[in-house]
């Protein structure tokens, strides 16, 4: 059961200005869309990445590390890593079993001739959108169990973006669409709840000795 007084309590510490600046945010806030980084070499690349979820609204990001497993580049996030909730595991079957568990149908971003256009693409329910490693791409695993591909067209020479662009290009167009053609897009109540007690804790110093002292003296 959610502690109600407990938050009230925690967000007396915060200012007026902050509190109304987390509803601000919470409010753009979305999980009808994730994203799935699948052994992204570069780790910089993922720090950006999570850089453009939080700029997007989009609060979940889930990272396979079977073998690019690195400390996130706090220098690029600058500080977006404290506002998007990260996953992290080990394989790709495990990423994927626990997004479709969730209700979310598997998009993999992939320059192939049948994937749909960026712009002609419409998601049709919750969507986690896929992004492979620098060099080989998504994995035949995600491949084989995406229930849709998707591509941003390319009118010069080059086949491909740098993950990073391609993430921050296809979460600017989702984001909108999403707002644009009447989805259910923004967190539930319960949804908010979470987020303004879990962002009100990580904006107070000191705050397990301060909810210790609560506790004792209800």
């Amino acid at each position: 059961m959610f502690d109600h007084e407990l938050l009230a309590y925690l967000e007396g510490y915060l200012t007026p200005g902050r509190k109304a600046r987390f509803m601000e945010v919470l409010g753009q806030r979305t999980n009808y869309i994730t994203v799935a980084l699948e052994d992204v070499y570069q780790m910089h690349n993922t720090s950006a990445i999570i850089r453009s979820c939080d700029v997007f609204g989009v609060q979940q990001l889930h990272v396979v590390e079977d073998r690019n497993a690195r400390a996130l580049d706090k220098n690029i996030a600058m500080g977006a890593e404290k506002w998007v909730d990260v996953h992290r595991y080990a394989n790709s079957g495990d990423c994927l079993g626990e997004l479709k568990k969730r209700g979310y149908q598997i998009i993999a971003t992939t320059p192939h001739n049948d994937s749909t256009l960026l712009g002609e693409f419409i998601p049709q329910g919750p969507s986690a959108i896929f992004f492979g490693t620098e060099k080989e791409g998504l994995s035949k695993e995600v491949m084989q169990r995406a229930d849709g591909f998707v591509k941003i067209p390319m009118l010069g020479f080059s086949e491909s973006l740098n993950v990073s662009v391609s993430a921050a290009i296809i979460l600017q167009d989702l984001s909108q669409k999403l707002r644009s053609e009447g989805f259910p897009w923004q967190l539930s109540e319960d949804e908010v709840l979470e987020k303004r007690m879990d962002w009100t804790k990580k904006s107070i110093k000191h705050v397990k000795g301060i909810i210790k002292r609560f506790q004792a003296n209800r």
